[in-house]
């Protein structure tokens, strides 16, 4: 079921589509990208797509019961000792600098997700104005602004990984799951999306897991690297069960990114290197 900003979006941009017969709405689609985008998508199909990238493609803010700028949120006692420590390592004239780490933290504390609240309290915390925060929170798309799972699966969809078969690694998960990418599983326990390089090429195809299960006290980000669709899916049965899969590659022969049965060069200490005083030698 898709989250209720989601939905809000869906039914304006259906909206516009039942209008498309008049030119003023047409132009008023085409005045923004973003919209016109969303309106080409849902005309060519007869709908709105249901995959909903409307979190990360969407620039603007459609109140929600859940999320609007009129709820009440603020840090908790615990994570204001970290605002504190974050802003420490800033010149007072500077406090905006530590935006970005302190979105990192007002989403782990928040369950995953950043509520337009939370921006307009690091706004305030930061002193400026909230479009400042909301640049940032728009711009990276680690920053999350609509519900995600407890564990939040990331599937690196670069070149190298794809080639190694991340798609694969994809359509597993969401069938597995019951979902759609970026949907949440009804437990409440699992969403699945899609990342950019994660940096860890010559391990293809890998995911990375953003554990919020335990608050921002108990927060990881781990990556499992050599994945196989069976493998994906027996790591996804354990963080349901509570337990910890071992992080890293999944490559029963591999230690770390070295090769399978490892090492068949550079095996022993190398030699010192040759006299470069001629006069001595």
């Amino acid at each position: 079921m898709l989250p209720p900003a989601a939905r809000l979006a869906a039914r304006r941009l259906l909206g516009l589509a039942s209008a498309s017969a008049s030119e003023a709405a047409g132009r008023r689609v085409a005045s923004s990208p973003i919209a016109s985008a969303g309106y080409s998508a849902a005309a060519s199909r007869g709908s709105v797509s249901s995959t909903r990238p409307f979190s990360t493609a969407l620039n603007y803010h459609l109140d929600s019961p859940e999320n609007k700028p009129d709820m009440k949120w603020e840090f908790s006692q615990a994570n204001m000792k970290k605002v504190n420590e974050i802003l420490s390592h800033y010149p007072s004239n500077y406090k905006q600098s530590g935006i970005i780490p302190l979105l990192d933290l007002a989403q782990q504390q928040h369950g995953g997700w950043v509520p337009v609240a939370a921006m307009d309290a690091i706004a305030k915390i930061v002193e400026v104005a909230p479009i400042r925060v909301y640049e940032v929170a728009t711009f990276y798309t680690m920053f999350n602004r609509t519900k995600v799972g407890k564990y939040h699966l990331l599937v690196c969809g670069t070149t190298p990984c794809m080639i190694r078969g991340s798609r694969e690694i994809e359509e597993t998960l969401l069938e597995h799951l019951g979902v759609k990418r970026n949907e949440v599983t009804s437990d409440g326990l699992f969403s699945v999306g899609e990342m950019e390089c994660m940096g860890c090429c010559v391990n293809a195809p890998m995911i990375a897991v953003a554990d919020y299960s335990k608050g921002s006290e108990g927060y990881t980000y781990n990556y499992y690297e050599d994945l196989t669709p069976k493998r994906v899916v027996e790591i996804v049965e354990m963080l349901r069960r509570g337990e910890t899969p071992p992080r890293g590659t999944q490559h029963p022969e591999r230690k770390n990114c070295g090769p399978a049965g490892g090492n068949t060069t550079l095996q022993g200490e190398p030699k010192p290197p040759p006299c470069r005083d001629l006069d001595a030698c």
